[in-house]
């Protein structure tokens, strides 16, 4: 944080006995608050991560300045991702030998918290292609690791395209691979295919006709097959490209083969609730901005100015209080999960255990505490705080949103039934209709 009087006495004006105190109504302008904590607190952020934020967060304040206006407009942000993209911002994991930046897995997250308070679209968009780096760095075949490494070193960016909007039984895809003219060509159509719009190369998942169950195949977006429609239309988290992907005898560049670890699904899942910690933190700042400037106040208060009214003061802590805890509990998953990956005692079902494990206790917490965090923004501002010019309502809009992907509600459930049970969470299968042959769970639910 840079001020703009750098000789400025912080401990005197925060002294209340000391005779050069000040007290915020005898300024015009808002007062410099001296930050005491870390911009992402928690353990391991060190001289590495610091070296780091320190390249990316000149392009995260740059991408703040114009996050509100496109969001009101509607305007992909395809040049914000470009400035991303020219500090190789996907080769974060790589190896610097690699053409990377050697981060850690807790670094990468850690910034993605910083970039969604900038912008939660730009966050979520990366989804796909943080999954797809960890799983290349991890391929035993080194022909298929070295290719990917050096697209993804020199900017290449992977999008995903796994969900049918519908039509399809549970566990199975229409999507699929066929072998034309000695080479194989996926047909099909895809939604929800977050950030595809905005990549070079995305994840296809497909059914095979040789081989059961479902299949990763990687193609072009480039390609004249693939069509890409902007037609996500929730309301929220609208500029991440979500929506439709239509593919038409596309080759098919690489398969990815199966990773017997296969923490994907927990780190989409961590994410998402990177993108929430990061709209709370975004909400915090409206918050507190907009308590220091307001001189109207309500009838029914206690006759103080509001950002000395004990009750908004007491709104604006809970909510630092919320986004405290929901950083600590995201950098706090990331950390088992980044620990896992690395703990050669720990056999494959039980490292894909602690990986799931850890996303979903995160989930279940840190969703509704951002959400909730998220409305109280408005108890202590009144009814002038909903006007659409100031568009505070888009950090509810865009956490409740988030929280509906891959349901918290059911992923308590599975917490607790291996806390009690000792069942170990499932493999990602692939979202379907459901049909009396695909229902199999005779435990309950929806």
């Amino acid at each position: 944080m840079s001020f703009d009087n750098a000789n400025m006495d912080f401990n005197a004006l925060s002294d209340p006995t000391g005779a050069s105190a000040r007290n915020l109504d005898d300024h015009v302008e808002p007062v410099a608050v001296r930050q005491l904590l870390k911009v992402t607190p928690g353990p391991c952020a060190d001289e590495q991560y610091e070296r780091l934020a320190a390249i990316f967060r000149p392009v995260f304040a740059q991408i703040a300045d114009g996050t509100n206006e496109r969001e009101q407009l509607r305007q992909l942000p395809f040049e914000q991702v470009g400035w991303l993209n020219r500090e190789r911002f996907g080769a974060l994991r790589l190896p610097v030998d690699a053409g990377g930046h050697g981060a850690r897995l807790s670094d990468v997250f850690r910034l993605l918290i910083e970039l969604a308070e900038a912008d939660s679209h730009i966050a979520q968009l990366w989804r796909a292609h943080i999954a797809f780096t960890e799983h290349v760095l991890r391929l035993e075949d080194e022909a298929l690791r070295k290719k990917w490494i050096a697209r993804i070193a020199s900017g290449h960016i992977v999008g995903n395209a796994y969900t049918e909007k519908g039509g399809n039984p549970l566990g199975t895809l229409n999507t699929a691979v066929s072998e034309v003219n000695g080479r194989w060509v996926v047909n099909g159509e895809k939604y929800y295919c977050t950030g595809t719009i905005f990549a070079d190369w995305t994840t296809v998942a497909v059914s095979h006709p040789q081989r059961p169950g479902r299949h990763i195949a990687v193609v072009s977006t480039q390609h004249s097959g693939v069509k890409i429609i902007d037609d996500w239309d929730g309301f929220g988290q609208q500029l991440t490209g979500t929506g439709t992907t239509e593919f038409s005898n596309v080759p098919v560049d690489s398969f990815m083969p199966e990773d017997p670890i296969d923490p994907e699904a927990a780190i989409f899942q961590l994410v998402l609730l990177a993108v929430q910690a990061g709209i709370g933190r975004s909400a915090l700042n409206d918050m507190r901005l907009a308590v220091q400037s307001r001189t109207r106040s309500f009838s029914t208060g206690t006759g103080v100015p509001v950002h000395q009214e004990p009750q908004v003061l007491q709104l604006v802590g809970e909510v630092s209080g919320a986004v405290f805890a929901s950083d600590a509990v995201v950098m706090g998953a990331v950390l088992e999960v980044e620990a896992a990956l690395a703990d050669s005692n720990l056999n494959d079902h039980e490292r894909f255990a602690v990986c799931e494990l850890a996303a979903n206790r995160a989930q279940s917490v840190v969703q509704p505490m951002v959400i909730a965090a998220t409305n109280k923004l408005f108890d202590g501002l009144g009814a002038s705080a909903t006007r659409a010019s100031f568009n505070f309502d888009r950090h509810w809009r865009n956490a409740r949103t988030i929280a509906t992907h891959n349901p918290a509600v059911y992923k308590s459930r599975i917490v607790g039934d291996y806390e009690i049970n000792g069942v170990q969470p499932k493999r990602l299968s692939v979202t379907g209709e459901l049909t009396s042959t695909s229902h199999t769970n005779t435990t309950g639910g929806f």
